[in-house]
């Protein structure tokens, strides 16, 4: 890696020239400082959002939907079964005392 550097510092400094050298490497030092601070401000602003959503999360309850809290009937019956209007209850109690395997 040290190699690299070298030879990079070098390639520079002939292309470049000894006088351009320096000054270049100082706006290349503005220019990276300058990218660090705008990262480093957007990285806070998203940080930040993140913050206040989970204090807004954490502050309000989960709403639940109004139509939630109501049990709505069937819109149809099942198909195979009987309407218990439709069996008078004394029916219903002499059937299961005949039931096979009732005490009753």
């Amino acid at each position: 890696m040290e190699s690299e550097m070298i030879f990079i510092l070098l390639l520079a400094l002939i292309v470049l020239g000894p006088r351009r050298l320096p000054e270049i490497g100082r706006q290349i030092g503005r220019a990276l400082a300058e990218f660090r601070r705008a990262k480093n401000e957007f990285v806070g602003q998203i940080e930040e959002e993140v913050r206040r959503l989970e204090l807004e999360e954490k502050v309000q309850p989960p709403v639940a939907p109004a139509s939630a809290n109501q049990i709505l009937p069937p819109s149809s019956a099942p198909n195979g079964t009987v309407n218990s209007s439709s069996i008078p209850s004394s029916d219903v109690s002499n059937a299961v005392a005949a039931a096979p395997g009732s005490h009753a």
